[in-house]
């Protein structure tokens, strides 16, 4: 056998060994972290917790009369705009509300284009009712509403949406 022949196959072998070792690593690596995971337990084992007669959840929650009447407001007229068209600007969305029987100084609308004259992704619009904003927004042709506190301005949005 030749010197190279020898050389060739002794990296060969070393080669070998190394990744034996390595395989041998991973897979002691493995078993210790399995061995370290708890087993799920039997429901016969865990404790049966009876809820206590005393204890009631809280499921009534009052609503606002005035806030429900906006809310379904809200909803109703954004979607009914949107089915017409998707990107409204700010001015007919302001019109919508506002004949939907919101009170012109009650809504709150956010800007309908970029300062480099693109449309935006989201238009948002809000109608203040008592210590609530009702918060509408439009987003590829879908609207969503929820009811969010009057911030400590009395605005529904932070900053000036000219």
């Amino acid at each position: 056998m030749s010197r190279r022949t020898a050389q060739t196959y002794g990296r060969a072998a070393d080669a070998s060994t190394i990744r034996g070792a390595g395989l041998s690593l991973m897979i002691a690596a493995a078993l210790t972290v399995t061995a370290c995971t708890p087993t799920p337990a039997s429901s016969a084992d865990q404790p049966t917790v009876a809820p206590s007669p005393s204890v009631s959840p809280q499921a009534t929650a009052t609503v606002d009369p005035a806030v429900a009447a906006t809310t379904s407001a809200v909803e109703s007229t954004l979607r009914t705009l949107i089915a017409g068209n998707p990107k409204p600007d700010r001015e007919t969305l302001r019109a919508a509300l506002v004949s939907a029987g919101i009170p012109n100084a009650n809504v709150e609308v956010s800007v309908s284009s970029t300062p480099t004259g693109l449309d935006v992704d989201a238009m948002e619009a809000a109608a203040l009712t008592g210590e609530s904003c009702v918060m509408g927004q439009i987003r590829d042709g879908g609207v969503v509403v929820t009811v969010l506190p009057v911030l400590a301005t009395g605005k529904c949005f932070v900053g000036d949406a000219r």
